[in-house]
């Protein structure tokens, strides 16, 4: 069994992240059910949601101070943060509606996700290396399916009992816990050594080049989740303007975000022969251009736009598995899962401001909010013209 996992160790380590990423997004998948029977509101699961996202980035903040992602093993973290985010999206069964204790066990569930995506990452660095960026696109394509997928459930299960598909992603984060577990952590990499001082998983943040790679993904970062925000709300602009009800919108937002798998997984293809950081800045080129000219083109007919918003799912994270293999191929190798916490810890700490500015001014702005989105581009585009590959 496990000679044949190691014989495929990519798809193993992928099927284990989309497995233990169905946590993040689980409640927003069954939220028509739960908000109903519950008598819960939107601004709930803006709570809620916020509350996973904050988890995550305290988690990685620790696992990069401490140093923890290098001390032990990388299989041996995984399989702990998914048994214990398993019990954490389960519990939330009991204590659904009840506040605090439902943000809290959110909470706890995004702490248990910086255990398994900046883990999953060096794990691919560790068994994958001649092509990490490649590699890394499908890691990074699974977790947006994960993220689309809520969008699609909401669509189609909209009659199941809420409870059943949260048990079921627990089910499924235990099992990519044992895949990666019986897997193993790879040869590609020191082993961990547990004498890492408190401040080494800050030390990439001393080298140019990381930190121009670091930058492009903080900026890629201050776009992406702001978008994947506002897709619901463009959608359903455009099927009002088509005279069309509501029903469509999280099909078609499942499309949008969804298409975005195809951009990490294309992308990676290309960067084998043209390098991570070419399909980087072509990315980042073109959903910057799209936040500058979107809005302006708000007049035309709704199916051109909502082809448009398909084209900006596919660039908005096609860059994402680029910066990480970039920042993977940049960072001290006996600190790689440290350094890859600290720039997922700033770059999803940058998605709260973002997210909170863009959904807070839709209603006084519209599709003009896109604008705020164009910083993000931009900064990522100026970081990496400052940081000069290494011969």
């Amino acid at each position: 069994m496990i000679g044949l996992l190691r014989r495929f160790p990519l798809p193993v380590i992928v099927l284990a992240q989309l497995f233990g990423t169905s946590l993040w997004f689980s409640i927003n998948g069954v939220w028509l059910s739960l908000s109903a029977e519950l008598g819960l509101a939107e601004s709930d699961l803006g709570r809620l949601t916020l509350s996973v996202q904050a988890g995550f980035i305290a988690g990685t903040l620790a696992l990069a101070v401490t140093g923890l992602a290098d001390r032990f093993g990388a299989s041996r973290i995984f399989l702990v943060s998914s048994l214990l985010g398993a019990l954490a999206n389960a519990g939330f069964v009991a204590v659904a509606g009840v506040f605090p204790l439902d943000s809290l066990l959110r909470f706890a569930t995004g702490l248990c996700l910086a255990g398994i995506y900046p883990l999953g990452m060096k794990l691919v660095i560790a068994w994958t290396p001649k092509y990490a960026g490649a590699a890394l696109a499908w890691l990074v394509g699974m977790l947006t399916l994960g993220t689309a997928l809520p969008h699609l459930m909401r669509g189609a299960t909209s009659g199941m009992p809420w409870e059943w598909p949260l048990f079921a992603s627990s089910c499924l984060a235990l099992l990519g816990g044992l895949l990666v577990f019986l897997l193993g952590d790879g040869p590609h990499l020191p082993k961990a050594s547990g004498r890492l001082p408190l401040r080494q998983g800050l030390s990439a943040l001393r080298l140019p080049r990381f930190r121009a790679v670091a930058g492009g993904y903080f900026g890629h970062m201050w776009e992406l989740y702001a978008f994947w925000t506002l897709v619901p709300l463009l959608i359903g602009r455009e099927l009002h303007r088509l005279g069309q009800g509501e029903a469509l919108i999280p099909w078609l937002s499942f499309a949008v975000i969804g298409m975005g798998a195809t951009g990490c997984i294309g992308g990676g293809r290309i960067s084998r022969t043209l390098g991570s950081e070419w399909v980087a800045r072509r990315a980042l080129m073109v959903s910057g251009a799209l936040c500058l000219l979107y809005p302006w083109m708000n007049g035309l007919p709704p199916a051109l736009l909502m082809a448009l918003l398909l084209v900006w799912g596919v660039a908005v994270v096609a860059d994402s598995p680029q910066f990480s293999a970039l920042a993977a191929a940049t960072a001290p190798k006996e600190t790689v899962g440290s350094s890859l916490a600290v720039m997922n810890a700033v770059g999803f700490g940058l998605t709260l401001p973002a997210i909170w500015l863009t959904s807070g001014l839709w209603n006084a702005w519209g599709v003009w909010v896109a604008l705020l989105l164009l910083p993000g581009p931009v900064f990522g585009l100026w970081s990496l013209s400052r940081g000069k590959p290494q011969a």
